[in-house]
């Protein structure tokens, strides 16, 4: 027979503490929500994946580095529209090209290149045929050009002392470099 140890009023002795305390039953921990800003750069792949891939895209890069894959040149006149599988497949697939009127029978010998240069860029035989559409092609943006490397000419000495005194540092860059330029002229005027 099974004893209990209960006593005369009936009720269950309550368990006796073993030293540690009990945490109190409260909200199960959850991730801080937000964190910190990320640049728009970093989630505009997330965001325009699915739009992408709706028309045809396996990558958004390939649109958004045609002029690395392909070079300049070709990127002014070309541009892709979309790239088929067979179903069930991510090899062997038509790249879908829209040309400028004028630079089709260009783009039509330079097929080859350019599927190898895609290719390149997958890592393995993503496209196997191109097919080309004419029409509207708007080109890439141009890039910023590179502001030149600071002259490393000297600025003479009897300009350079009456440099250091102005505060303004855009000012003080261009009258240096307008310094060189006349230190330079002189020197080669004295030669």
């Amino acid at each position: 027979m099974k004893r209990d140890d209960r006593s005369k009023t009936g009720k269950k002795p309550a368990p006796k503490p073993t030293g540690a305390k009990r945490k109190p039953a409260g909200r199960a921990y959850q991730r801080p929500r937000g964190g910190a800003a990320k640049p728009i750069s970093d989630l505009m792949p997330q965001i325009g994946r699915t739009a992408f891939r709706r028309f045809g895209f396996v990558q958004s890069s390939v649109v958004s580095r045609w002029p690395e894959i392909v070079g300049e040149t070709h990127a002014r006149v070309c541009v892709p529209q979309a790239i088929r599988f067979p179903p069930g497949e991510k090899s062997e697939g038509i790249l879908e090209l829209v040309v400028l009127p004028a630079h089709a029978p260009l783009i039509q010998h330079v097929i080859p290149e350019i599927i190898e240069r895609v290719n390149r860029f997958f890592g393995y035989s993503a496209v196997a045929r191109v097919k080309i559409r004419q029409g509207d092609v708007k080109p890439p943006a141009a890039k910023e050009k590179q502001k030149p490397p600071p002259s490393l000419k000297p600025i003479p000495m009897e300009l350079g002392e009456s440099l250091r005194d102005i505060g303004d540092p855009e000012l003080r860059t261009v009258l240096e470099s307008l310094a060189r330029g006349l230190g330079s002229d002189e020197t080669e005027a004295s030669e």
